[in-house]
């Protein structure tokens, strides 16, 4: 399994970016994907998730200002952040997995991750 995630960079508080992960090695569209980010010396945590059928749910952190989505057709998962704000700098990587109950839980396979750093 390959996951590969890119799109990120610098940019200003407030402003706009859309990352992009496509899978490899996996049939795609049975997968629930999953963004998480981390910083240094913090644990891993889950931005957003999205089933194989659409739906979507977000960390509180990112409500109203986050959007995750899917192209099956390009076993890609987007990520389009708004609104960005200073403590939204993190490595996000993507992740499959499948939910459990309203949980989502990755398999393990992460990718290389894309930095992010909102600064002005």
């Amino acid at each position: 399994v390959q996951l590969q995630a890119s799109g990120g960079g610098l940019v200003q508080p407030g402003g706009s970016l859309r990352l992009s992960c496509t899978a490899s090695g996996i049939i795609f569209s049975i997968y629930a994907m999953g963004w998480y980010r981390q910083v240094p010396g913090k644990q891993r945590e889950l931005v957003a998730a999205v089933t194989g059928g659409g739906s979507t749910s977000y960390a509180d952190s990112v409500k109203g200002r986050f959007t995750i989505s899917r192209d099956n057709a390009k076993n890609t998962v987007y990520l389009q952040m708004n609104s960005l704000k200073s403590e939204d700098t993190a490595v996000y990587y993507c992740s499959y997995g499948v939910l459990k109950g309203s949980d989502y839980v990755p398999f393990g396979s992460w990718g290389q991750g894309t930095q992010l750093t909102v600064s002005s």
